[in-house]
């Protein structure tokens, strides 16, 4: 009989766009993989079953602290894996990191993989709640993870995080290359005649939305012809930003496309794509960009530096800083032909360093798939 393997998210639009990639390999290796997420079965199910994978749903919330509802998450997801018997568990995401693994480990399974991709906004904040809430998850991430035989990091400031608050010790470490992108499917096209800006988020501040936003709204101001694009969901998250926050950059210029299923159009109409969020594990929409031939600018911030050697394939800017980000942006719309030259190079990256095959034999390699 195939072996299996559960892949557990508590965001299930992230399993299916971030992780699909890897599942699909762990299935070509002869396992049969079940993928756990927080939405309906009604809606994913099929679309996961065309991918070769069985999706079932668990009862996690992305966000919050309750006790009452992380007690139930822990119960659906001790049902689910109860059911499944899996000989591995790769799971990533705070709550299904800790709820995941204690509920693997409760039911004797041994091989469970967590993922650290970024910390999350309670890391960001300096607030009495934000570190009250530090100090609940890293216990619980220390009691959790503790039995892992490995941790899968996608950045050393994570790492180093997890070290200074003694979450892990003796554990084997892993360093990945982000998600990985599909560089056969993110492939090199044409710049637009004009210089054009693109970021793709969710719309929260913790992303650097909001710098974004300010910063289009000085260059529409100063060069009104040049576009500046935002893809994006709204969201849940506490620092999330509201339609009608929204609304008056959209009225001065800004081009607004909702969430959408496929990036890649929207990456050929810019020249250079922006992100300057405040954290992460490693952009994946960085990665996806870079692929696609554009230049990048991002924060010099955990996650996002990895991604960009300043000046070569785009530029780094310091975190919150509008001006500086505006500046760069500028600089671009006045050197139109740096963006090739930037993306070029930073297609060379995606190609040697981020391609999704290579991070996916780690991944396997590590796992013992």
């Amino acid at each position: 009989m195939n072996k299996t393997v559960a892949v557990l998210s508590c965001h299930t639009p992230s399993l299916f766009w971030f992780r699909v990639d890897m599942m699909q390999e762990f299935a070509r290796r002869g396992y049969k993989v079940y993928a756990l997420g927080n939405e309906s079965e009604e809606d994913w199910a099929e679309r996961f079953a065309e991918k070769g994978i069985t999706y079932q749903q668990i009862n996690i919330k992305r966000n919050g602290l309750n006790p009452f509802q992380d007690k139930k998450a822990l119960s659906s997801i001790k049902t689910r894996l109860k059911e499944i018997k899996p000989d591995k568990v790769f799971t990533y995401q705070a709550k299904t990191v800790i709820y995941g693994t204690m509920a693997a480990n409760g039911l004797g399974v041994t091989e469970v993989y967590p993922l650290i991709a970024g910390m999350g906004s309670m890391y960001l904040s300096d607030s009495l709640k934000a570190r009250l809430v530090r100090f609940v998850m890293n216990t619980l991430y220390r009691r959790s993870i503790k039995k892992c035989p490995a941790v899968f990091f996608q950045n050393h400031d994570d790492e180093k995080t997890f070290r200074d608050n003694r979450i892990i010790k003796n554990q084997k470490v892993v360093m990945i290359h982000g998600s990985g992108v599909n560089t056969e499917k993110f492939t090199v096209t044409p710049l637009p005649e004009k210089t054009a800006f693109l970021c793709i988020s969710r719309l929260i501040r913790d992303k650097g939305v909001y710098e974004y936003l300010e910063a289009s709204e000085k260059i529409k101001k100063e060069f009104p012809d040049t576009r500046c694009m935002l893809v994006g969901p709204f969201d849940t998250n506490p620092s999330a930003i509201k339609k009608e926050e929204l609304q008056p950059f959209i009225d001065a210029g800004v081009e607004y496309f909702g969430e959408q299923e496929d990036v890649r159009p929207y990456l050929m109409q810019s020249s250079v794509f922006v992100l300057p969020s405040y954290r992460e594990g490693t952009p994946k929409t960085n990665l996806e960009a870079m692929a696609c031939g554009r230049a990048v600018i991002t924060t010099d911030a955990p996650g996002c530096r990895e991604t960009v050697k300043d000046g070569e394939n785009g530029y780094l800017v310091p975190v919150k800083d509008v001006n500086a980000l505006y500046e760069k942006m500028k600089f671009f719309i006045e050197n139109p032909g740096k963006a090739k030259e930037m993306g070029e190079k930073g297609r060379a990256s995606a190609e040697e360093l981020y391609d999704v095959k290579k991070v996916n034999e780690q991944i396997c390699l590590t796992m013992g798939i």
